[in-house]
């Protein structure tokens, strides 16, 4: 039978943990967790998804009488589990610097509050998104199909919830949002791109958009694209800079074909098209159409066509 040896490895462990909590400058403080929890976000998400689209994403048991009643319950449940996770999210904010505990719950409760309000804002734009898919797939045949099957409405949920975290001062939980659904869906969407309505991603794996990416109406793009950072400024100690406009602007109505890679704070204008697999460091001008030149260095473009390829 084997035979462990327990005591030593908690020890080592607790010796490690001492070490990195040193070099973090955290102090252990008497009491329970000090970061949000993944497990309690996840059942927030899951409970707005349901509270948004009761009867497509709710219990399978419910009534449309009961569907006001179900709607006020859960989200009464989600937001303040959602809140006491907010806490904890301020607090770390905080960890380094004098904040009383009166300052944390008013503005914990000044963010789910706001948070809670934008909710009808939110369900609008995804029921543009929706809209957006079944109207630009061919292979759609109901609005429902797409909101239960397409991974690129999942993922427009919970980023259009992650956002609003986000832009409310909460970057943490807003992460820990968006990588829920990057991995189930394979879209890597940051909390901080800014993506207006009426957007579609079609198939979706592969796809990333980066922080500060900004998307206007009506873009599609298919997977595999990749809206990136051309490169990273470092300060004078060699530091990473944080949160410099470092992605592109993708105005109205642009289509990005599948495998495309646009990096750096670029421009595509209104209505142009990017083919598959081009790589763009530059502007593109409204209406332009940019494919892949055969046998060339450089993508062909052409501007006086807004059509498809």
């Amino acid at each position: 039978m084997a035979s462990f040896e327990i005591d030593t490895i908690v020890q080592s462990l607790s010796e490690i943990r001492k070490e990195w909590r040193a070099s973090q400058k955290r102090s252990r403080e008497p009491g329970g967790r000090e970061f949000p929890s993944r497990d309690a976000l996840a059942e927030v998400m899951d409970a707005l998804k349901g509270a948004l689209f009761p009867m497509r994403l709710g219990p399978t048991d419910l009534r449309h009488e009961s569907e006001d009643f179900y709607v006020g319950h859960t989200l009464d449940t989600a937001l303040h589990t959602l809140l006491a996770q907010a806490r904890l999210e301020i607090r770390y904010q905080h960890r380094h610097q004098a904040i009383t505990e009166t300052e944390v719950e008013q503005r914990a409760v000044e963010t789910i509050t706001g948070l809670a309000n934008s909710l009808p804002h939110i369900r609008s734009m995804l029921d543009s998104d929706v809209l957006a898919a079944y109207r630009g797939d061919p292979a759609a045949q109901t609005v429902d199909e797409v909101l239960l099957c397409y991974p690129g409405v999942l993922a427009m949920i919970y980023h259009r919830i992650a956002h609003e975290l986000y832009t409310r001062d909460l970057p943490l939980l807003a992460r820990i949002a968006a990588e829920m659904a990057h991995s189930q869906t394979g879209i890597d969407i940051h909390p901080g791109a800014t993506i207006g309505p009426s957007f579609f991603i079609d198939h979706g794996t592969g796809v990333v958009i980066g922080e500060t990416a900004v998307i206007g109406e009506r873009v599609r793009i298919y997977q595999a694209v990749t809206l990136g950072a051309k490169s990273f400024p470092t300060d004078n100690e060699g530091s990473l800079q944080k949160g410099l406009p470092r992605h592109p602007i993708v105005e109205d109505d642009v289509v990005i074909y599948a495998g495309a890679t646009i990096l750096g704070r670029v421009t595509l204008g209104k209505g142009c098209v990017i083919g598959g697999n081009v790589w763009l460091t530059e502007d593109v001008p409204a209406g332009c159409v940019v494919t892949q030149a055969r046998s060339q260095d450089t993508p062909r473009t052409n501007c006086a066509s807004s059509s498809g390829i």
